[in-house]
């Protein structure tokens, strides 16, 4: 009898945590839902299921990261490639009337890998929209739609073939897809002087949760508000993204400048962090530190010439003569920031494909106050522990930080000197995973920002907290935990406008926004 009941309450628990997590379609629901997909406009070439026997090349085609590519990982149903809106509208309908939730994928940067996996069993289509990448720029106008599929390399290379004159601001790494990386906010070395991606959005097309296309005054002010920067995966698919163009010189000046301890590195990074913010907002320097090093990274808009001026009067602690200078275009800055080589051919932006050999880590913070020189002397030794990576630090300041914290869901403005990005990596069997990170980000906390400790939602990290699921959709009270980091006071604002456009919680994952349930 009481082996019984042990087993009978251990059924009952099983049953109560499935219950709270997870919905998981049954197999009849599963082949309704790609019976369904078949009797659409959707072509059978355009839908991979796993016995298909492209699905796995499919699958890692946007596959950045090879920790979630193992026999363990949760995969999707089917993966959908459409090649026009019409086909998206098809898998949202269908999944909503077979209970199968799609994810979307733009460019695979997630780097929770949360648009085409999921951290526990589910039932769940991928929608790719690697088909649709095209760029259509407007000179006259200095605009331009682009597909959530294009990356932004691609973005890159068009406007600068179509208007040499403009340029649009946004990241560094060229295999990003727009899709997440405008959802997110967007930062970039140009977001000093003309703020970030998301800022610049004019217009957007989306397909709801009710399978509707909708334009941006369709879908109301509320609704364009949060996909400008509200997070990817949240409040239904964008297609496309109207952009407002910038101008840029026709020279610009690179620099790499790299110093050691020994040679002033605290020094420098102790002064960088107040005079990075408050620099003309043409000259953006970010730093990377790494082993016993700071490499100084600048982009400047203008000459050679007009920045060693600068340079030497502002920082002259880095030295910098015209020797370090590098001038070029700026679709050229956007290739030698990543090669390092002038010689690059600009259309190396246009390759999408990335290694699979290393397997990585992130986390993110934002410091409002200068750490102390006598704490990055702290700091320092961590980067020559085993399985130290790097941090990257982004100024802020400028245009980015004069914008409104309200005005857009990214909330990290005002007051706001530098944004951090800790990165690990390493090779193995991707089980090996340093604890470098993770002891790292715990000893910075006294120096970064408080109640709460912010992070960026691009650099989407599991770690600050997961989604549990009560009733049916996703509870608040478990989103407040990660999403006022990401969002701050903006994610109350986030879930009451997830309530109306998506109060039965169709798009959602492991850190989705939740549809806002007011507490009586």
């Amino acid at each position: 009898m009481a082996a019984a009941s042990t087993r009978a309450a251990a059924l009952l628990l099983t049953v109560c945590f499935l219950a709270c997590y997870v919905s998981v379609p049954s197999l009849a629901a599963s082949e309704d839902f790609l019976q369904c997909l078949s009797t659409t406009s959707i072509p059978s070439q355009l839908v991979f299921t796993p016995s298909s026997p492209s699905f796995t090349s499919v699958l890692v085609s946007s596959i950045r990261n090879p920790k979630f590519f193992t026999p363990t990982t949760v995969r999707p149903l089917c993966i959908v490639t459409p090649t026009n809106a019409s086909h998206v509208q098809a898998a949202v309908l269908c999944g909503r009337r077979h209970d199968v939730r799609v994810r979307v994928r733009s460019g695979g940067h997630d780097y929770e890998g949360l648009s085409y996996r999921s951290e526990r069993p589910e039932t769940f289509a991928v929608v790719d929209l690697a088909s649709l990448r095209a760029v259509r720029v407007d000179r006259a106008a200095a605009t331009a739609w682009v597909d959530s599929g294009a990356t932004v390399g691609e973005l890159y290379y068009a406007v600068a073939k179509a208007a040499p004159e403009l340029a649009f601001p946004a990241g560094l790494c060229p295999t990003i897809g727009v899709g997440g990386h405008f959802s997110g906010g967007g930062m970039g070395l140009t977001m000093r002087k003309y703020g970030l991606s998301a800022d610049n959005v004019l217009d957007a097309t989306l397909v709801d949760a009710n399978g509707r296309l909708l334009d941006r005054k369709a879908m109301g002010a509320d609704l364009f508000w949060a996909i400008r920067g509200g997070g990817g995966g949240n409040f239904g698919i964008v297609l496309s993204w109207k952009v407002r163009l910038v101008p840029v010189p026709p020279t610009v000046t690179f620099f790499d400048i790299q110093k050691s301890v020994d040679q002033g590195a605290v020094n420098a990074v102790t002064k960088w962090q107040t005079l990075a913010p408050a620099l003309p907002e043409d000259l953006s320097i970010r730093v990377i530190v790494q082993s016993n090093q700071a490499l100084f990274q600048s982009l400047y808009l203008g000459s050679c010439s007009a920045l060693v001026t600068t340079m030497s009067i502002l920082f002259p602690e880095l030295g910098m003569t015209r020797a370090d200078c590098r001038e070029m275009t700026w679709l050229q800055s956007m290739v030698y920031v990543n090669s390092g080589d002038t010689e690059t051919p600009v259309e190396t932006l246009l390759n999408r494909t990335t290694s699979l050999s290393t397997f990585t880590k992130n986390k993110s913070d934002y410091v409002k106050k200068a750490i102390t020189k006598d704490s990055w002397e702290k700091i320092f030794p961590w980067f020559n522990k085993t399985g130290a990576g790097i941090i990257i630090l982004e100024p802020h300041g400028g245009k980015v930080s004069g914008i409104a914290d309200t005005d857009t869901p990214f909330p990290h403005r005002s007051g706001v000197l530098y944004n951090i990005q800790y990165v690990a990596f390493w090779t193995g069997n991707g089980t090996d995973a340093p604890n470098w990170i993770k002891n790292l980000y715990d000893f910075m906390e006294p120096f970064v920002s408080k109640n709460p400790r912010g992070a960026y939602v691009n650099y989407r990290d599991l770690d600050i907290g997961e989604n549990t699921v009560v009733g049916g959709v996703t509870s608040y009270e478990s989103g407040k935990v990660w999403g006022e980091k990401y969002f701050g006071g903006n994610f109350r604002r986030l879930a009451i406008t997830k309530r109306k456009v998506d109060a039965g919680d169709y798009f959602r994952n492991e850190q989705s926004v939740p549809p806002f349930v007011s507490r009586k």
